[in-house]
C-alpha cells in the first residue's frame, strides 16, 4: 500500500544545518518548524529582524530544544545577499538551502541593483545566494540545494529583450517568468554538478495551491473571494511538505522536480510533479545562467 507523505514521513534530522529564505512566514515557517522538530540546526534568512525573532519563539514554544539562529537577509540587495552568505560560510556545515522566498505579482519596482523586483528577488536573488553557497555545499555528503518553483513555471517565458519590464510589465506574467528562471536554474545546476561528478543536489518543488501572505498584492475583489476558496487549497503546513520531500527523501534524484499529487498538482501530500517542455530547453537555460553571472557579478566556483 501507497504510504501518503506527511511531517510524519520526515526522518530524523540530526547533525544537519539547513538554510532557508523567506522563513519568518508561510511556507518557509512551516518549514523551518519540521526541520527544527527533527532536530537540524535551522538558520532563518529573513528581512525582518523582528519578524524573525517572532518566527523562532513562535518554533521554540512548540520545540523547547529547537536549534534556531536569523540570518539578516535581503533577496532584493546584492550587498545583502553578500553578508548574508558570509555569516552561513561560518557555520560548520550546510546541508541544505532551501531557495524558497517569494514575491507575487507586485507593482513594478526596482531591487537596490535595479533589478525589476519579481526576476531580481525570486530568480537572480536566489542565484547569486546559491553560487555563493555552493562551494561549502559541494564539501558536504548529501546536500542539496532546493529551489521553490511554481505551477505558474508553465506559463513563464523569459523575456531576454525586456530583463526589467521597462518596455512593458504585466504583475503576473512577470511572476510567471521569475517561477520558470527559478527551474531553468534548478536544472542547468544540476548539470553543472553533474559535470564535475559532484554528488550534490540540486532539486525543485511548488506547493501547489497554497494559503499564505504571498497574494497581498492580489487586487481587492481577488482578496475577498480568497478566504471562501481557502478550504479547497492546501494549508501553509501542506504547502511545505514538497519542500520537506524534495529536501530529505531518498528518492530524490537531481533535476527532480516535486509538488503535491492531487488535483492537477494543486493539493495534497508530495511526490513527482511535472516539468513543462519549454524548461528542458538547454540553450534557454544556458543564456539565462550567463544573464544571471552577467547582472550578479556571482560565478559559481564548480569544480
Amino acid at each position: 500500500m501507497h504510504t501518503i507523505y506527511s511531517e510524519e514521513s520526515v526522518a530524523s534530522q540530526q547533525g544537519k544545518t539547513v538554510f532557508i529564505t523567506g522563513a519568518n512566514t508561510g511556507i518557509g515557517f512551516e518549514t523551518a518548524r519540521i526541520f527544527a522538530a527533527r532536530g537540524a540546526r535551522v538558520l532563518l534568512g529573513c528581512r525582518s529582524k523582528p519578524r524573525a525573532t517572532q518566527a523562532i519563539e513562535d518554533i521554540q514554544t512548540i520545540c523547547p530544544k529547537a536549534d534556531l539562529a536569523f540570518v539578516k537577509l535581503d533577496l532584493a540587495n546584492l550587498n545583502s545577499i553578500k553578508a548574508a552568505a558570509e555569516v552561513v560560510q561560518a557555520e560548520s556545515s550546510l546541508d541544505l538551502l532551501i531557495n524558497n522566498a517569494a514575491i507575487m505579482a507586485v507593482p513594478r519596482s526596482l531591487t537596490e541593483d535595479g533589478f525589476e523586483s519579481q526576476f531580481g528577488v525570486n530568480h537572480l536573488g536566489h542565484f547569486a545566494l546559491t553560487g555563493l553557497l555552493i562551494e561549502k555545499m559541494l564539501a558536504q555528503p548529501g546536500a542539496r540545494v532546493v529551489t521553490v518553483s511554481s505551477l505558474a513555471h508553465r506559463t513563464g517565458k523569459i523575456n531576454f529583450s525586456d530583463l526589467n519590464g521597462t518596455a512593458s510589465y504585466s504583475s503576473m506574467s512577470r511572476y510567471q517568468m521569475s517561477k520558470a528562471a527559478n527551474l531553468y536554474f534548478t536544472l542547468e545546476l544540476q548539470r553543472r554538478l553533474s559535470l564535475v561528478d559532484s554528488a550534490t543536489l540540486s532539486v525543485g518543488c511548488h506547493p501547489g495551491i497554497a494559503t499564505t501572505e504571498i497574494g497581498r498584492h492580489f487586487p481587492a475583489w481577488l482578496r475577498l473571494i480568497t478566504p471562501l476558496a481557502n478550504p479547497f487549497f492546501n494549508s501553509a503546513a501542506q504547502g511545505a511538505l514538497p519542500i520537506l520531500y524534495a529536501a530529505t527523501s531518498p528518492e530524490v534524484i537531481g533535476m527532480g522536480y516535486y509538488g503535491p499529487t492531487k488535483r492537477g498538482e494543486s493539493v495534497h501530500s508530495a511526490g513527482k510533479a511535472r516539468i513543462a517542455e519549454h524548461i528542458l530547453d538547454e540553450t534557454t537555460a544556458r543564456h539565462l545562467w550567463e544573464r544571471s553571472i552577467a547582472l550578479t557579478g556571482i560565478n559559481f566556483n564548480l569544480k
